[in-house]
């Protein structure tokens, strides 16, 4: 077995211990899976450490719950650094037992704090993926639980975290109604 698909393997097999469940699947795993997925679709000659990277976005996501860090922006902020935190830690500890090098971890790692997105091309390659999952299957059902300005106001921050090329793709790719879809067109 190649070093990717261990690694790959590896994250299969934390995320299959999540308790959650979508689609009677556990909610990580099924995630990972749309993850990479999603990141041939976009990039087919993806890097390998972009291709573990995305599959390992939310690598053991459930063992830092929400409701552990305070309410508010602020708190949710902090959830969510020290999620990237978790998942570069968890993503390296992984790569490093199938013999990937420093650099390689480093640069996952980096990839997972989200380092350098709009700056660096694999960071916002990431993102695009992230973003992509997020519309193609996660949209729905949060927009079923929000205003229509909350759902707005997600759409355009979704937006501006992409590339322009991706922007340009779900535009046409996603049938979007005409507000939404505006806000892809910055």
């Amino acid at each position: 077995m190649s070093k990717l698909d261990t690694v790959l393997a590896a994250i299969d097999t934390a995320n299959a211990k999540d308790p959650r469940m979508d689609e009677g699947q556990p909610e990580d795993l099924l995630y990972g899976q749309r993850m990479s997925a999603e990141c041939d679709q976009l990039f087919p000659n993806a890097s390998e450490v972009l291709q573990i990277a995305a599959r390992g976005q939310h690598i053991e996501r459930w063992v830092l719950k929400r409701a552990d860090f305070p309410k508010g922006r602020a708190g949710y902020l902090k959830w969510r650094r020290d999620l990237g935190a978790y998942h570069a830690t968890r993503v390296g500890e992984l790569m490093a037992e199938a013999g990937y090098g420093e650099e390689e971890i480093a640069e996952a790692s980096g990839m997972l704090r989200k380092e350098g997105i709009k700056r660096n091309d694999q960071v916002q390659a990431l993102e695009d993926v992230i973003c992509f999952v997020f519309i193609k299957w996660y949209f729905a059902p949060f927009s079923g639980k929000h205003s229509p300005e909350k759902i707005l106001d997600i759409v355009a921050k979704t937006a501006r975290k992409m590339s322009a090329e991706a922007r340009a793709r779900a535009l046409a790719e996603f049938d979007l109604p005409a507000d939404l879809a505006a806000a892809f067109d910055i």
